[in-house]
């Protein structure tokens, strides 16, 4: 049994850890399991761990007539940072492996939390512009509409982070990115720079959706955890009304000004527009991932499986299969190769599998839907009915996504009474947890001196 300082010391360690992970984005299944992996693998059996979207607690009693022990951690809310998501990742590795001890886990991960990074913050500014870039050549744009969108992905971002820094809601730095979008695209068309302004709204629409975690709302819905799922999804609808808001805003003063910004409908080219198409999501996707601060060793391979997949949505899009199923398709096959990538790269599968479908999210549908509203009569029915074909897109493509991970994943859980309703894949966390050789020969030594001790104590009473 552990004495009391290393107890309190393990239950610390295992909360910081889940709140980091759960801060980046993690299920709160996959930070469930690796929180249990962790304190199971310190000495620490069967602690009652529980997750929610802004807290998470850890109690344990090693003895029914000991009083429990209760930790409770607040979950700070974040920017994607995928660097630290990854060490923390490999550093619960290198705890389950023996490779660190405690006292030198918790000095990597005090490290990991408070060391800042080595890319500079208007690089990655930059970053989110060549994003928007990719999204405006995977939508069809010109020069012209690639510059555009990409200043305007700049400003929004050095707004949204000074907004930031004033504790601002994200609600509001949302409102604000889509309104200044629009703003941009309807100016550029007042001038006469742009003939389709909508393309520079839809490249930024997708760049403020990219942040938002409707992957792990569903994967903790389909794992079990409601409450933290709906927490998630109203975190998500809330940001996505934000955005609505701001570009209906941005919409309302064209009208006013008499700025005609148009729309655009999905792309329903041919076969010809392969090349554009792969190389505008790879773009993005690999923009994303830079700006998400992840490891320099992944980016390429992102963007080239966001070029695929791209491919085989539009592909079945060219055979008229409508929308839902070719994204949910493309994304399964996402989440198929993800796992293999993602091991060969030492990467958590999750920081490949968000960054890849960012030039699928509905970007497109939800510029329709809007649009089509503003203009009344008929067009609000269409236009609520391209609100649902966003919503749609979005549900392929994370169903689709943590589908393919359940096919990819060795199947096999960890010991029952480790995991007692935690099935599915780990897109964060080791897939399974031994314990070490030295632990294991220490307790069962414990094991057989108590035996022998027992027996000691038994044979003296029948002597006496």
């Amino acid at each position: 049994m552990l004495e009391a300082r290393a107890l309190n010391l393990t239950l610390d360690f295992c909360l910081r850890v889940g709140e980091l992970l759960l801060s980046s984005g993690a299920g709160a299944a996959d930070v469930t399991a690796t929180m249990q992996s962790v304190a199971w693998h310190l000495g620490v059996r069967h602690p009652d761990i529980d997750v929610t979207f802004t807290s998470l607690s850890m109690t344990y009693q090693p003895d029914p007539e000991d009083p429990p022990l209760i930790q409770i951690r607040q979950v700070k809310q974040r920017e994607i940072d995928y660097e630290d998501l990854t060490l923390v990742d490999h550093l619960v590795r290198d705890v389950i492996a023996d490779r660190v001890d405690l006292v030198e886990a918790r000095s990597r991960l005090a490290r990991i939390v408070s060391s800042g990074h080595s890319t500079p913050r208007w690089a990655i500014s930059l970053g989110w512009g060549i994003m928007c870039a990719g999204i405006g050549i995977l939508l069809g744009g010109g020069p012209t509409v690639v510059a555009l969108a990409f200043i305007a992905s700049v400003i929004i971002d050095r707004m949204q982070m000074a907004m930031a820094r004033r504790r601002l809601p994200f609600f509001y730095q949302q409102v604000a990115g889509g309104a200044i979008a629009t703003i941009i695209a309807v100016a550029a068309a007042g001038v006469g720079l742009v003939g389709n302004p909508s393309l520079v709204v839809t490249a930024n629409i997708v760049m403020l959706l990219a942040g938002i975690g409707f992957m792990g709302a569903l994967q903790d819905a389909l794992s079990g955890f409601y409450v933290t799922a709906g927490a998630r999804l109203t975190e998500a609808l809330l940001a996505t009304a934000g955005i609505i808001g701001g570009v209906s805003g941005g919409l309302a003063l064209a009208d006013v000004t008499g700025v005609d910004v148009g729309r655009i409908a999905p792309r329903s080219g041919g076969w010809e527009d392969f090349t554009t198409l792969a190389v505008g999501a790879g773009i993005a996707a690999a923009a994303f991932a830079f700006s998400s601060y992840a490891p320099a060793r992944i980016i390429a391979p992102i963007g080239l499986i966001a070029a695929g997949a791209i491919l085989v949505s539009q592909s079945f899009v060219v055979e008229g299969l409508g929308r839902f199923w070719p994204t949910a398709i493309a994304a399964f096959l996402v989440g198929l190769i993800s796992y293999t990538v993602a091991g060969r790269f030492q990467v958590p599968p999750l920081v490949v599998v968000v960054s890849a479908v960012v030039p699928m999210l509905p970007g497109l549908s939800i510029y329709r839907g809007l649009s089509l509203m503003a203009e009344g009569g008929s067009g609000t029915s269409n236009g609520l009915l391209a609100m649902v074909t966003a919503a749609s897109i979005a549900t392929a493509l994370s169903s689709g996504v943590i589908l393919g991970e359940y096919v990819a994943q060795p199947l096999k859980r960890e010991a029952q009474k480790l995991e007692s309703r935690l099935a599915g894949p780990r897109l964060v966390g080791p897939l399974r947890v031994r314990t070490s050789r030295r632990r294991r020969r220490a307790e069962k030594a414990g094991a057989q001196s108590e035996g022998s001790s027992d027996q000691h104590t038994t044979e003296q009473a029948a002597t006496s």
